[in-house]
């Protein structure tokens, strides 16, 4: 027997029964939608972290002072500039106040930051100037804004000149952000940056606690780390009192431990399947005994065993194929929904993922196909003919 005739039949079988065929389905449509969902969420939020760790800074280092007693002075913080293999170095200075201008408020974020900021972390203006190294000289009152503070003060973008009052401190605006989307971490668009120096006086606090290192283009990362561990312990005996993160090294550990738990998540949901093919088995074994004597017709008329066998394993195929391209279907629609839902994440299902649910769903057709199929292959054709 053909094998496009034998697909005929077998879709005929399935579509002769659509609703049994449908809750036989029932079982893979749910496995393979748990193996893509869960997989895909898995590798959108890896992704998300990853993409937001790598705007932080992937290629740098970032050194966090934890001892309370005995912080470290601006002055302190950049002449790590001078350590071989270092480019820049950029001290930020943190804390949260409220805004105000026209008769508007928000709360925002305040950065303190030197000019070096840009070198190391990169700002995406769209109209003005960054925060140079005469403003923190003379400790100006100048202020970069990012989007929604603009729009909740000025009610535009049009604010290059005009003045706001920070903390109780007048500021001109002499540079506007880039709209940027909102991470886990920070939201950029409600933040707003003046000079370090002057960042000192408003937030009361003249230790730095966080600087960025950017190295020279061609030096290692590690070699760096290293050299900052050696001045930085020259200050501080404790180890405990600093801390050095290569965001690189983040950044693999969470690739890691995402790919790890997507694998056991993957291994976990695969279970879903296994109990839809054993829906698969049990369907298939009703349709033997219902089409007994229709097997012992087309053995009496000359089938061979094979025919048989390849009708019922093709069904069984098809029934598991269909299955896994509805729960694929519906899977596109569910993360599609949560992507309109959660701007921040881009959720998708990658071809790989399609192909490896796919692929095991048809596996799973084919496993738990062979033993009607053999059943059904084996009967006496003078015995199926007589059956009632």
């Amino acid at each position: 027997m053909k094998l496009s005739q034998a697909g005929k039949m077998a879709f005929s079988a399935v579509l002769s029964n659509k609703l049994r065929s449908f809750l036989t389905m029932l079982g893979i449509i749910i496995g393979v939608m748990a193996v893509i969902l869960l997989i895909s969420l898995v590798q959108g939020a890896s992704n998300t972290v990853t993409s937001e760790l790598d705007e932080l800074g992937g290629d740098q280092l970032i050194v966090s002072i934890t001892d309370q007693h005995k912080r470290m002075t601006l002055r302190e913080a950049e002449s790590f500039a001078d350590l071989p293999g270092v480019e820049y170095v950029s001290p930020v200075l943190s804390g949260n106040g409220t805004a105000k201008a026209l008769g508007n408020s928000t709360d925002v974020t305040v950065n303190g930051i030197t000019a070096s900021y840009s070198d190391v972390q990169g700002f995406d203006l769209v109209s003005g100037r960054t925060i140079s190294q005469t403003d923190n000289d003379f400790r100006l009152n100048v202020c970069i804004v990012g989007q929604t503070v603009a729009s909740d003060l000025f009610g535009g973008t049009d604010i290059l000149g005009n003045t706001l009052r920070l903390m109780g401190r007048d500021y001109r605006i002499i540079g506007l952000l880039e709209e940027k989307e909102r991470t886990m971490v920070s939201d950029e668009n409600a933040t707003i940056y003046i000079p370090l120096t002057n960042a000192q006086r408003l937030l009361k606090n003249v230790n730095v606690g966080t600087f960025y290192v950017a190295g020279e283009e061609g030096a290692s990362l590690s070699d760096v780390r290293r050299e900052l561990n050696a001045k930085l312990s020259e200050k501080y005996s404790d180890e405990d009192s600093y801390m050095v993160v290569n965001m690189a090294d983040v950044m693999d550990i969470i690739d890691r431990v995402m790919g790890t738990l997507g694998l056991l998540l993957a291994a976990i949901a695969a279970i879903s399947l296994v109990v839809g093919g054993i829906g698969i088995m049990n369907i298939m074994l009703v349709s033997v005994t219902e089409r007994t004597r229709e097997i012992g017709i087309r053995k009496a008329i000359g089938a061979q065993k094979s025919d048989i066998v390849v009708q019922f394993m093709i069904e069984s195929v098809v029934i598991s194929l269909i299955g896994g391209v509805i729960g694929l279907c519906i899977s596109q629609g569910i993360l599609s929904i949560i992507n309109i839902l959660r701007p921040g994440y881009h959720f998708m299902i990658s071809p790989d993922v399609a192909g490896i649910a796919l692929g095991f769903s048809i596996l799973v057709g084919v496993v738990f196909g062979i033993y009607p199929a053999n059943k059904a292959a084996s009967l006496k054709p003078i015995n199926a003919l007589r059956y009632e």
